[in-house]
Parts: C-alpha cells; structure tokens; sequence
C-alpha cells in the first residue's frame, strides 16, 4: 500500500535504549520518517512547530504518535491532553506506549482521547510483534486523516 511520504511516526521517548530498540523495529516495517523527541516540552515544540521546529517545510505532521506517560517535565498525561484538546492535532492517532500497566493509567489515558494503549514487552519477540502489527494496523489498514478538516 502507497505511503505518504510527508506522514511519518512521531517517537516520545525519554529512555534513549529504548528508543534505539524501537527505531530499529520500526524502520524494518515502513518506510515512513521517524522523528524522536526526548521529553515534552520539545515535543510539544515539535506538535506545535516552536522554537527549533519553527520551519513548517522540515516538520512533518505525524500520521502516528508513539507516547511514553513518564517523561522528565512535561509528562505523557500532558502531552495527551494537549493534543487531543486541540482542534488541528486530535486527528492524530496517540498511542500509549509505556511500562506502566497501572489500572489507573490505563483508564486515565483511554478517559483522555489515547487511541490505544500499550505496556511495553520487556521480551524482544514481544515488542517486536506489537510494534509490526502497530504499524500494520495504524499505516496500512485504517484510513488517517491529514489534516483538520473543520
């Protein structure tokens, strides 16, 4: 299936081990940009073309956000929030993607607009599975939309 180009999968991952690990995993399955950010405040920066990410032409809107909920800052429940209160970005399908398996979290996040919710495999096998089939699901089986549209 034709990808766009300009769409890729926005990262939001403090842990850089795990970020590398999940880079890896998901430039064997598609073809898209992976962007990365570390903590909050430069994604939201990122989301919101501020500071460093100013240039609209080098920031590609995120067809996909992978999220960790504990970032050092501005944290995951935060950034969740933001995005899915703001008009231009809550198109943009969030996926939970953190150690937490806490009930609370878990129901906070889906209470919060989250678009799925995933508790990291600490199994290789595991991740590797549930990042593929993420990306089969989210990039190639359901339509996104591009933009707001209202």
């Amino acid at each position: 299936m034709a990808e766009r180009a300009a769409q890729g999968i926005l990262l939001i991952e403090d842990n850089n081990e795990d970020y590398v690990v999940a880079e890896r995993i998901l430039r064997r399955v598609t073809h898209r940009p992976i962007m990365h950010c570390m903590d909050g405040e430069s994604a939201l920066d990122y989301l919101y073309q501020r500071g460093v990410y100013r240039d609209r032409q080098c920031v590609p809107r995120p067809a996909l956000i992978l999220l960790d909920l504990n970032l050092p800052g501005t944290d995951g429940r935060e950034i969740l929030r933001q995005i899915k209160k703001d008009a231009h970005l809550q198109t943009i399908p969030v996926v939970v993607h953190t150690t937490s398996a806490n009930p609370y979290d878990v129901v906070w996040c889906y209470q919060h607009g989250a678009n799925s919710y995933i508790v990291k495999p600490v199994d290789f096998e595991r991740l590797t599975r549930a990042l593929e089939m993420l990306v089969m699901y989210w990039l190639e089986v359901v339509t996104l939309s591009e933009e707001r549209l209202l």
